[in-house]
């Protein structure tokens, strides 16, 4: 963790010396930050089947389109359209509901996005820093973390770790912080348009793999339809052109679950 105060807050995990066969790779990502929600594990479901249940509830009917429509949105808002619909319950309250559920739906039956463990795997193999970065709350995060063997995030941050959520690019600075590397020379891995938005704005060259929801091709980033088959000299290959153009795309900057 870096002195400066501002990057305290989030988690950075010990870490060994990486792998000695890649100490002269100079070409791949300083790190690579992955969003958690719909890009690392599909989680989506989760939420969407924890949300029916809280508004049933309350004697009220929530549908999978009502939960889809949150997508990508933060707490405070996805609270706010609860509510709406009969969650006499604040914010901080409804939070802990749902996060509590999910965080058990993905310990009993983790879904990983397809080639995300690979690439995790991969990245690891060769010495990249990760971090986790989810706008879900630390119970969540956690939880999945914790499925993962060998421990390969160094860092991650959750809701809980910023001020202000995706779309704003805290989240992700704050995790360049972390692992004390430049945000240009990261890779960010993303699915909703929010987090997107955030990657982009915070400098990240940005690759989104769309998942439930579709999104913009002029959003700024590079779009693939999946993770499966990809592998560290893919994010490379990214990450050059980005540099070859001069800098970072520049594109519109549950908190991105």
């Amino acid at each position: 963790m870096t002195a400066d105060p501002s990057a305290t807050r989030g988690r950075v995990a010990p870490q060994g010396d990486g792998d000695p066969r890649d100490t002269a790779v100079t070409d791949l990502p300083a790190a690579v930050l992955w969003d958690m929600d719909g890009t690392l594990v599909d989680s989506e479901p989760f939420w969407i089947q924890a949300e029916i249940e809280l508004v049933r509830s309350f004697g009220r009917t929530w549908t999978v389109e009502d939960g889809m429509s949150l997508i990508g949105k933060d707490m405070s808002a996805s609270a706010a359209a609860l509510r709406a619909r009969g969650v006499d319950l604040p914010t901080e309250e409804i939070g802990r509901r749902l996060s509590t559920v999910v965080a058990r739906q993905v310990v009993d039956r983790p879904v990983w996005r397809p080639g995300a463990r690979e690439l995790l795997d991969d990245l690891a193999g060769r010495g990249v820093p990760q971090a986790l970065v989810t706008s879900s709350p630390r119970v969540v995060a956690d939880a999945v973390t914790d499925l993962l063997a060998g421990a390969p995030f160094a860092a991650s941050v959750a809701l809980e770790d910023v001020t202000t959520p995706k779309p704003a690019p805290e989240p992700y600075e704050t995790a360049a912080r972390l692992l004390g590397v430049p945000i240009r020379d990261c890779v960010a891995l993303e699915d909703s348009l929010s987090g997107l938005r955030a990657a982009v704005a915070s400098g990240a060259v940005t690759i989104a793999i769309p998942h439930v929801v579709a999104l913009p091709a002029d959003a700024g980033a590079t779009i693939w339809p999946t993770l499966e088959g990809r592998g560290a000299r893919d994010l490379a290959a990214v990450a050059a052109v980005v540099r070859r153009r001069g800098a970072a795309p520049a594109g519109p900057g549950r908190s991105a679950r």
